[in-house]
């Protein structure tokens, strides 16, 4: 039998999941430095002394839900690392969309409105960096050849890093406009941009 979950921890589960909401919200209507603990509270329906037991001040708060989205992400970046060349092949002569990366737009879709209101204007600036440094980057990384994958020449880094803030481009513009596209839909144009040539149709 399952062990059942102790009314105090899905107090803290519904305290935390009220804040959370009550952070996105704020943040979208006045930016992370328009509010306060007190207006989190009050948009929470919480107390004070609620907050204060879980959290130190609203920075704290922000970055244990930052942490645990990138902790989330570090299992894809895992599995991104595995990926060989056969792998891409495959995927690419089957002209199906790589799993894992239908995985990942999966996970983006679940964070959605927490990553729009952080990558948005009044957000987190540092959580773009974060995840163009860890998540684009590793995944670049990972659709290049192994031997450029620790190759430490200037124009290797420079070809990740603009596909890495390409990538971080592509992630922000589908939160923006909604997620109207699936995740085998984003995992299709993924991979297509990354190999699409000069002067070639600009076509999935």
């Amino acid at each position: 039998m399952a062990a059942e979950i102790a009314p105090v921890d899905r107090r803290i589960t519904r305290s935390k999941r009220a804040l959370r909401k009550a952070l996105i919200e704020l943040t979208e209507e006045c930016g992370l430095d328009g509010f306060t603990v007190n207006d989190l509270c009050a948009r929470a329906d919480l107390n004070r002394g609620t907050f204060y037991n879980h959290f130190h001040d609203k920075d704290d708060l922000l970055a244990v839900l930052e942490n645990e989205v990138m902790d989330d992400l570090r299992r894809f970046n895992e599995e991104i690392n595995k990926l060989t060349l056969l792998d891409l092949a495959k995927i690419k002569l089957a002209k199906e969309p790589l799993p894992l990366l239908v995985g990942l737009f999966d996970y983006l879709r679940e964070q959605g409105d927490f990553l729009c209101a952080m990558l948005g204007p009044g957000g987190d600036a540092k959580l773009g960096q974060r995840l163009r440094d860890s998540l684009c980057t590793d995944l670049i990384l990972g659709l290049l050849h192994e031997q450029y994958r620790s190759d430490p020449t200037p124009f290797v880094q420079y070809y990740v890093s603009f596909y890495a803030s390409a990538y971080l481009g592509v992630i922000t513009r589908w939160l923006e406009c909604g997620m109207k596209e699936s995740s085998e839909e984003m995992a299709r144009i993924a991979i297509r941009l990354l190999f699409i040539k000069p002067g070639e149709s600009i076509k999935l």
